[in-house]
């Protein structure tokens, strides 16, 4: 058995996330206290009672959805559990890097916090935006993007799985591509409720503010290899901050990634986070391989049975 750890990123959170593992492990509550002299307030209660709209701002979604993933790996590593190569989409990069030892999880909470405030900032609320694509190839959507170019700017920004790829850009075109995209045949075409465009070159600038506090930022080791979005293949440990400066304004290849560790023999996909998103790409990209979820007392006890670990 060839086992990864995947990070769900920014859209799993919800109230209550991570509250049974924090009551029930105390490696789980030192990761929480860990975070909390780290940013200088609760995010245990923040991710237990909310409120949601606070929740739902990106920078407080990214440091909570941090803490609750490592929060997880930590009860996982205490049951004996490793992965032999990880990865995450979009910000569960981060969680990735903290578990294979690259960035020290204190480091990490508050370059995620940055990370949150600069992305949303990089582009005024009401100017761009996200659409996800259902039941288009992703060559079709490519094409999409190129056909509305002279409404505005549209890229993919998320490939997730067969059929499913998202994209960001300028309003009007979004818009724009979503009626060519029903055109087209797509199963689904709408916008997503999101405040910015995630993933796509109008947020270059968040990449080198980010850039900036990297360079403040030790890198250690890596004691586990990491897939990163940008390439879809390993990390170099000298190219770490260069990629997390060019994930922020591209596309995330999460579909390309998983199949790339496949071509590596991996053959159990363990899912660490809020929500079971990833599970549910891993059924649509090869559903031969097991893919199992960890977010709480009753999928710890699932995923344990599965692997026969007590």
């Amino acid at each position: 058995m060839k086992i990864a750890f995947i990070y769900p990123g920014q859209g799993a959170q919800y109230t209550g996330m991570g509250k049974e593992i924090y009551d029930n492990f105390s490696e789980a509550r030192e990761i929480f206290e860990e975070a909390n002299d780290s940013l200088g307030y609760d995010i245990a209660r923040l991710c237990f009672e909310g409120p949601d709209e606070e929740l739902m701002k990106t920078e407080n979604t990214q440091p909570a959805i941090l803490t609750v993933s490592i929060a997880l790996t930590k009860v996982l590593s205490n049951k004996g559990i490793k992965a032999d190569v990880t990865a995450g989409l979009s910000l569960g990069e981060y969680s990735a890097l903290v578990y294979s030892g690259v960035l020290s999880f204190k480091d990490a909470v508050k370059l995620v916090k940055k990370r949150g405030e600069y992305m949303q900032n990089a582009v005024p609320i009401g100017i761009g935006g996200m659409a996800a694509i259902i039941g288009l190839d992703n060559e079709t959507v490519e094409n999409i993007c190129c056909d509305v170019k002279d409404v505005g700017i549209v890229e993919p920004a998320n490939y997730n799985c067969p059929g499913q790829l998202s994209i960001a850009g300028e309003i009007k075109a979004l818009e724009k591509a979503v009626e060519l995209a029903k055109a087209k045949g797509a199963k689904k075409a709408v916008m997503l409720s999101v405040s910015a465009p995630f993933h796509c070159s109008m947020l270059k600038e968040a990449g080198f503010k980010l850039e900036g506090d990297l360079k403040e930022i030790y890198t250690y080791d890596m004691s586990v290899p990491v897939i990163t979005n940008v390439t879809a293949d390993y990390e170099r440990i000298d190219e770490v901050k260069k990629m997390l400066v060019k994930q922020v304004s591209s596309p995330v290849l999460w579909e390309q990634s998983i199949r790339r560790m496949i071509e590596d023999h991996v053959d159990t996909f363990i899912e660490i986070g809020p929500g079971k998103t990833l599970t549910g790409f891993m059924k649509r990209i090869d559903k031969t391989k097991k893919a199992v979820n960890f977010e709480d007392m009753g999928t710890l006890d699932k995923l344990l049975s599965s692997l026969e670990v007590n």
